[in-house]
Formats: structure tokens, C-alpha cells, sequence
């Protein structure tokens, strides 16, 4: 590890890059340009060590990233360490590592670097905060944050197959070696959750019944296809080192059937007591320390100190103003009996807007999404002053995954590019897809979403790839689906334009029925209900949207609370700059900003206004 006060004499070529790049990304954000001044080599250089330190402890995403290269491969053979002792040393180092941030002479940086040090404080106080809860696993800098570290959209079970298959990449022997040791430590890692999920439950903490049993049902699933010659793990490496001599198959195979298969059938053995033991209720509130927990998730998916009642406040005032949007456009359409949600219901079972059942429809929905990702990727010059490429891969999400998931999900590749984004989408039936639905779900996982805004958090100095933020990144994937609109994508489509309206609808609705699960004693059902009677959404859609919150908490509120807080911001500027103001200008101030807590947001477009009014 580099000392944290080096030279830059001594700034490896990482750190170098970095400071090219937030450079380069300053340009485009007049006012934040970096002056190549000792306190900022400085800064950059802790920077720099705070993020392979981190990266230490979740190796995976050095993989992710593409940065497990050069003095650090060691990295592309490692796996997290999620045992109690691996969270403890996680702690471990974000103590210190805040300590020298807070410790850090502020003095002569510059506004991008300044960013940066907040950026770190905040991750690492909320995450620091997080841990300190009786259980749970925390993000750092992350969105998922959660009481359960193993369910049924939570654990190593499912992470670790589709990181290997999706991430790991595998072109030479040495990545097969990296592979195969990764794999050989994989039943550490459920052993490690093991013993969290187990005291947990010793402690009082059980997991609701309807999510045990889609977690057991999943986990079996697993380990059925396992012990069929090591399944999926097997498979992916063979099927990638068909012109790599060794004799990767039998090998990953022992591993699988000797190591894995026994620690998963582990792992069933305490959800299935959990599930003895478990009742239907599905919020925090109904669980030991639950309120204390979900003030916490709260504060760290909107990162604001806004209570759950304010939200769900919020959340009924917004949806109703979204309704009044979507009212007239139903009425010209020929639907004007009931409420907005009962409209949409009936515009749901419209057969044109539908998907054809099984593989046919399933290859229509791929097809679906290329071409809208091509049409908007063309649309971005006319919504920043510097795109980035876009590169983004459609995949569908693993079968073992499907029946736990949301409709789809996405991110950004590695730092190089060589590994594509992706929008991961769930098609276990067609059913929850719609034409009109689809096109704002691309534009919220791809572009210029997710995978869009991952581009430019790339750019910027190592730390800041790592470090998200759920209320900005679901907020700007919300005004990425906006911009769509803005920019003509429903311009002589009706239909699509009310899919885009209600999905915005949609986040309003998850910031009442995620307060109201675990702050107000709402049922799974009562959840259920209020998307459907409400927004008109489907219950094969909502299901297990409900049901990700539960596992989730506080993950879902922000959304809309980051979407909102961005337009706020917008409307401030074109307030303050008149005829000055340029859309292009600001997407691209929020989008070089990096990803960051909503008080920095406001601090980043304090800089971009004084600027161009200077300008």
C-alpha cells in the first residue's frame, strides 16, 4: 500500500491517470478545473490509496472495474471475505481511512478534489454507522443494504455464480487459475454468512415467510443443478477454456461437489429453521432494533435526514400530481372510467401492447431493447457537451436469480472499457414486460442511465468508481428516463408516454409502500394492493418489487427523493442563469460531479452556476 503522504514523485500511473482524467472531466465543468499543486497531488495520492484499500476488501469489484491488473492481479483470485472476521476488518480499515480524510488539510484543493474528500466522509460514516447496527449486511458506497445477508435477493449463493459467469473474465491460464480459486474459496464465503445468519436468528431476527420460502426454493434450485457434474460453475469455465490447455473441468467439478455443494446444503439447513420460525409480517418495525435499522437505511438510500412520515407524505403528494399528468392522456385514448389506476390496469391487458408468451416473445423483448438503445445513445449530443460511448450489453439475468428479482437492472462496465455495461433483464415470463413500459425501463437501466452515468464515475479518481450513492444514482436513472421524454421518444407515442409517467409514478408509490411496510404496519397484501388499485401495475410486476423492499429497506424511497432533488436543482439554475442557461451544461455539471450524497449535489451546482454566470 502507498503511504498516504508520498510525492508526486513517487504517484503510481493509476493516480497519474486519475489526475489526467478528473482534469479532462473538469474541463467540461468550468470551475472545478485542477491545478497540478501539491496539496492536490497530495490528496490524490490518498485518495488513491483509500480505494485499493477498500478494494482489499471486496476484490470482486477490482474485477468488475478491470483495475485487477499489473501490481495488483493478486486481486482477480481473491474473494470477499464475508464472514464476521472479514466485516470486522472492513470496519477496520474505514475507520481509519476516515480518520486520515478528516485529518486531511483542506487548504489549496481544488472544488473536484474537495468533492471527493466529502464523498469518502460520507460513505464512511453512514457505512461505519451501518455496521454498528446488530446485524445486517452494509454497502459501502452501495445501494443494497440489508437486515438479511441471506434471501432471497441477498447472499453468495447468487452473487458469486453470476459474478463468475458475467465478470470474471477468462482468456488466458492464469485467469482459469483465478477462476478456479475463487470458486475453491466460494464455500468460505457461504460458511462466513453462515455463521451472521445463524446468530441472527439466535438473536430474534427471522426473515418473513413468503421470502424464505422463495429463498429456499432458489437455493434448492441451486443445488440441484449443482450436483449435476458442478452446473452453472462448471459449464461457465468450460465453455470459456475450450482453447486453454488444463483440466479445468475436473477440477472446477471436485471443488463444486466436494466444497460447494455441502456448504449450500449448510446454508438451507438455517433457512429452513428460519422458516419454522417465521411469521408474515413483513417490516422492520416487527423486528428487534427494526425502527432503529430502518431510520438508518433510510438516512442511506435518500442520504438526507428525512423521516419515513415526510416521505410518505411526499410520496402521496407526488403520485397524485403524476396522476393529473397521465389523466388527459388516458381521456384522449378512450379510457376515462375509474381512477388512473384502474385505467392503467385496462390499458394492460390491451393484446397489442403485449409480448408473445414464451422464447418467441422473449427474443422480441431483446430485439425491443437494442433498437431503443440505439435510438437514444444517437439523442445524446443534444442533452450533454461531452458524451461518452454507451457501451452497454443486454443480457438476461441467471434463471437461479429470476424468480427473486425485479424486472431488470443495470450498471457500468470496467474503467477501460473493455467490459461493457449491462442491462440485466428478467424474463422469466413476458408477462411483465409491456410495449409501452419497456422503452422508459431502457432508458432508466442503459441510457442515459445507469450505464450511461457508470461512464463518466469512470472517469473520475478510482475511489469515486467505487463510491455510490442510491438517492443520486436512482435519481439521475429517473431523470435519465425524463430526458428521454425531453428529448422526443414519446413525441408521437401516446401510449409510450403514458408507460414513462407511470413508471416515474411508480417511485412515488415505493416511497409510501416502503415507509408504510416498515414504519406504518402495512401488510405484504395492503402493499401489493396500493401499486395495483393505485398506479394500475401488474401483481406479477409488484410482487416482487414488494417483496424486494422488504429485504431491502429504505433502498426504494430514493429513488424519487434523488429524481426530484435533481430537478430541483435544475429549475435553480435556469432561475439563476437566465438566458446563460444550457440543458447540455448542466446534465453534464450533475454527470462529472460524479456520484455523490445529495448536499454535494447542491454544492456541485453552486460551482457550475457561479461559473456561467462569470462566463
Amino acid at each position: 500500500m502507498k503511504n498516504p503522504e508520498m510525492t508526486a514523485a513517487s504517484l503510481s500511473r493509476r493516480t497519474t491517470l486519475q489526475l489526467l482524467a478528473a482534469g479532462t472531466a473538469s474541463i467540461a465543468l468550468p470551475g472545478m478545473a485542477r491545478a497540478a499543486t501539491a496539496p492536490n497531488q497530495n490528496a490524490a495520492a490518498l485518495l488513491d490509496t483509500i480505494a485499493w484499500r477498500l478494494l482489499d476488501h471486496n476484490p470482486e469489484n477490482a474485477t468488475g472495474l478491470g483495475v485487477d491488473v499489473g501490481a495488483h492481479a493478486a486481486l482477480r483470485a481473491k474473494a470477499e471475505d464475508r464472514s464476521f472476521a472479514g466485516k470486522a476488518a472492513l470496519a477496520k480499515t474505514l475507520r481509519e481511512d476516515l480518520a486520515r480524510v478528516e485529518a486531511f488539510p483542506t487548504t489549496g484543493l481544488d472544488h473536484a478534489t474537495q468533492t471527493s474528500l466529502a464523498v469518502v466522509r460520507s460513505a464512511y460514516k453512514t457505512s461505519l454507522d451501518g455496521l454498528a447496527q446488530p446485524y445486517g449486511d452494509v454497502a459501502v458506497g452501495g445501494w443494497r443494504n440489508t437486515p438479511y445477508v441471506v434471501i432471497q435477493n441477498v447472499g453468495a449463493y447468487l452473487d458469486t455464480p453470476k459474478f463468475l459467469d458475467a465478470d470474471h473474465p477468462v482468456k488466458t491460464a492464469e485467469d482459469a487459475e483465478a477462476y478456479v480459486s475463487r470458486l475453491s474459496q466460494f464455500d468460505r464465503q457461504l460458511d462466513g454468512e453462515l455463521e451472521r445468519i445463524r446468530k441472527a436468528t439466535d438473536q430474534g431476527l427471522v426473515p418473513p415467510d413468503f421470502l424464505l420460502d422463495r429463498a429456499i426454493a432458489q437455493m434448492s434450485s441451486m443445488i440441484e443443478d449443482a450436483r449435476s457434474n458442478g452446473g452453472g460453475l462448471v459449464t461457465s469455465l468450460v465453455s470459456r477454456t475450450r482453447t486453454i490447455p488444463g483440466n479445468w473441468e475436473s477440477r472446477a467439478k471436485a471443488v463444486v461437489l466436494a466444497e460447494v455443494v455441502p456448504a449450500l446444503e449448510r446454508q438451507l439447513a438455517e433457512l429452513k429453521r428460519q422458516r419454522s420460525l417465521a411469521k408474515s409480517d413483513p417490516g422492520m418495525r416487527e423486528r428487534p432494533q427494526g425502527a432503529e435499522f430502518y431510520a438508518w437505511a433510510l438516512r442511506a438510500s435518500t442520504t438526507t435526514p428525512v423521516p419515513a412520515e415526510e416521505i410518505h407524505q411526499r410520496g402521496l403528494e407526488e403520485l397524485a400530481a403524476l396522476h393529473a399528468r397521465m389523466d388527459p392522456i388516458l381521456q384522449k385514448l378512450g379510457y376515462s372510467t375509474g381512477n388512473v389506476g384502474e385505467r392503467m390496469t385496462a390499458l394492460g391487458t390491451d393484446k397489442r401492447f403485449m409480448f408473445p408468451d414464451g422464447d418467441p416473445g422473449r427474443a422480441e423483448i431483446m430485439t425491443f431493447i437494442r433498437h431503443r438503445i440505439d435510438w437514444i445513445r444517437a439523442q445524446m449530443p443534444r442533452a450533454f457537451r461531452d458524451p461518452v460511448k454507451g457501451n452497454v450489453e443486454v443480457r438476461r439475468l441467471p434463471l437461479a436469480e429470476e424468480p427473486g428479482a425485479p424486472t431488470a437492472y443495470g450498471g457500468a462496465g470496467s474503467i477501460d472499457g473493455s467490459v461493457p455495461g449491462k442491462m440485466w433483464i428478467n424474463l422469466r415470463t413476458t408477462d411483465l414486460h409491456r410495449k409501452y413500459d419497456l422503452p422508459t425501463l431502457v432508458h432508466h437501466e442503459a441510457i442515459p442511465g445507469h450505464v450511461w452515468q457508470g461512464e463518466y464515475a469512470n472517469r473520475l479518481p478510482l475511489i469515486r468508481s467505487i463510491l455510490a450513492f442510491n438517492a443520486y444514482s436512482e435519481g439521475w436513472a429517473l431523470y435519465g428516463e425524463q430526458l428521454a421524454d425531453e428529448l422526443g421518444a414519446y413525441a408521437d407515442d401516446p401510449v409510450g408516454q403514458l408507460g414513462y409517467l407511470q413508471s416515474i409514478a411508480f417511485r412515488a408509490c415505493r416511497m409510501v409502500v416502503d415507509t408504510g411496510l416498515h414504519s406504518k404496519g402495512w401488510t405484504r397484501e395492503q402493499a401489493v394492493r396500493f401499486f395495483m388499485e393505485k398506479n394500475g401495475n401488474k401483481r406479477e410486476e409488484v410482487v416482487n418489487e414488494v417483496d424486494r423492499y422488504c429485504s431491502w429497506p429504505g433502498q426504494a424511497c430514493g429513488y424519487k427523493m434523488g429524481h426530484s432533488e435533481i430537478n430541483r436543482q435544475r429549475s435553480r439554475a435556469q432561475a439563476a442563469l437566465g438566458a446563460r442557461y444550457d440543458l447540455r451544461d448542466f446534465d453534464q455539471a450533475v454527470v462529472d460531479g460524479g456520484n455523490v450524497p445529495l448536499d454535494v449535489l447542491a454544492k456541485n451546482i453552486d460551482s457550475y452556476i457561479a461559473t456561467h454566470k462569470a462566463g
